[in-house]
């Protein structure tokens, strides 16, 4: 194509690259952020992998604010026509001091003392089974780190909640809740004891419905019999995220960081690739003197500009993938990962931005007459 000295292609190269590897680099962590940080107020209900049903009170909106249900009320769902079994869950929050005084708010899961439905699968140290003991609890990892710092993960350890021994007889690999907060799950009636006695500590009823009926209709038939709020584990997992999105900051503020990523990256390289057209204008004539069509010059800038969005693009997703895989085990940013969606995703808007920033250079050249070449 044109010829043009090393500064000039430096110049047309390396500054499109890094705006737009820098642009990929922002809209890729920013979207996995949000969408981690997003998903964990759904966390323990998502950890509940035993029922596909959740019973409520109507008012209770998702899974941190809970207006308590009353005792009879699982009985009643019991009774429901398609319903196979229901029984209790408690979700709230208590106190709990370490040894070593040092205290923290807990999330406090119990569950069915019978059943053990709800309780964690992910196990690191013990068993759920050994939540059968007296004052036995299990913790996840965050929790036992926090508690014990520096030690291995063993059970045995003991912990303090409303003036009663708690024993840690097992760790989990529990998914990160919203506010950080260390997860304790035990039995329902040892939960009870942990809080100390409400009128109503019934926070939820888990429910599985019979052998061929459908989720939607047995939610359908304990609304409509009990009068209760019941929703299938993704229909409560979103209304936690929407929950969220409505009435937070986070998304106007990864919003304002999108938004800037997108701005870097159509601007830069749209007054690259025009810079470097009108400064070779005289080239492209000549081209188009010796009978090169239309055609054939943009199919050369597009070609550039694709070369310039992919290099840009695959260094942007190999420090994203970097960075992920360096915090991923990190207990903070545990649980936020790099969702190849979000790579396909930033590579289509990649592949707009540069066709985008490529119009203006094309249009310059369509317009561009062949006399040019002689002129002065």
């Amino acid at each position: 194509m044109a010829i043009y000295s090393a500064d000039e292609t430096d110049r047309f190269l390396y500054a499109p690259i890094f705006a737009i590897a820098f642009a990929s680099f922002l809209l890729a962590n920013q979207i996995s952020i949000f969408i981690g940080i997003m998903t964990r107020p759904s966390s323990q209900i998502r950890d509940v992998v035993d029922a596909d049903i959740w019973v409520m009170d109507p008012q209770t909106l998702y899974g941190d604010e809970v207006y308590a249900l009353r005792d009879y009320d699982l009985y009643r769902v019991r009774s429901v026509p398609g319903v196979q079994w229901a029984v209790p869950l408690y979700k709230g929050t208590g106190r709990a001091k370490g040894p070593d005084g040092r205290f923290r708010s807990v999330i406090l899961m119990g569950v069915d003392d019978a059943t053990l439905v709800g309780a964690p699968r992910k196990m690191l140290v013990g068993s759920i089974f050994d939540l059968d003991q007296p004052d036995a609890a299990i913790i996840d990892k965050a929790g036992f780190l926090y508690f014990f710092p520096g030690e291995p993960l063993q059970a045995g350890k003991t912990l303090q909640m409303n003036e009663r021994r708690v024993l840690i007889v097992g760790i989990s690999d529990a998914s990160a809740p919203f506010q950080s907060f260390p997860v304790l799950h035990t039995r329902y009636s040892q939960a009870l004891g942990f809080v100390g006695r409400e009128r109503n500590l019934l926070s939820f009823v888990l429910a599985q419905p019979s052998a061929g009926v459908p989720v939607p209709t047995v939610c359908k038939a304990i609304e409509a019999t009990t009068g209760l709020r019941a929703r299938s584990t993704a229909e409560f997992s979103f209304d936690a995220f929407l929950f969220y999105l409505r009435n937070t900051g986070i998304p106007v503020n990864f919003a304002i960081t999108v938004m800037i990523a997108l701005i870097v990256g159509t601007v830069i390289p749209g007054q690259t690739f025009y810079i470097f057209t009108v400064e070779n204008l005289k080239q492209f004539g000549a081209l188009k003197a010796i009978g090169v069509t239309n055609r054939r010059i943009v199919g050369m800038i597009l070609l550039q500009a694709l070369v310039v969005g992919g290099s840009g693009y695959a260094l942007g997703m190999g420090i994203s993938a970097a960075f992920f895989a360096r915090t991923l085990n990190y207990m903070p940013t545990r649980g936020i990962i790099f969702p190849w969606q979000v790579m396909a995703g930033i590579g289509v808007v990649v592949l707009l931005v540069v066709g985008l920033a490529s119009l203006i250079s094309i249009r310059r050249v369509l317009v561009l007459e062949p006399a040019v070449v002689f002129r002065g």
